[in-house]
């Protein structure tokens, strides 16, 4: 594990939330949509069978885990989960709210429309809700 790094790009738009037993969880700095991001930090994983078969069971329920939280912390109507790495080929998993009423709603969040950064005192405070959700999960 001492060779995890945490890709630069996913490290610019997200803030930490806390770590699971597996995963790092951040949150995507887009006030657009709640949205969670696990990533295993085991070095070198760029797909879901990358993973050895443990580490492939840990992250699922964390992913269900998380999506537990994201239920609890902004009460949407669906939560998408996803791997893509198209941009960022660091494994990592988008647990996103959906709601009948966002702006990219019925598509994907991917690609729509520019980033919108939570105000620092939102962003803080979402954080922190998230993070105390985890602890109580």
């Amino acid at each position: 594990m001492t060779d995890f790094l945490l890709d630069s790009r996913l490290a610019a738009d997200t803030v930490p939330v806390g770590d699971l037993g597996l995963c790092s969880v951040l949150l995507m700095d887009d006030s657009r949509f709640p949205w969670l991001i696990l990533v295993p930090r085991r070095a070198n994983l760029s797909e879901l069978t990358d993973l050895a078969a443990e580490d492939a069971a840990a992250l699922w329920r964390e992913v269900h885990l998380a999506t537990g939280v994201m239920l609890a912390l902004a009460k949407p109507d669906k939560v998408n989960v996803a791997t893509l790495g198209n941009v960022v080929a660091q494994l990592h998993v988008h647990v996103v709210g959906r709601f009948l009423s966002d702006p990219a709603w019925p598509g994907p969040v991917w690609g729509f429309e520019a980033r919108k950064p939570y105000p620092h005192h939102a962003r803080a405070q979402l954080a922190e809700r998230a993070g105390a959700l985890f602890a109580t999960a």
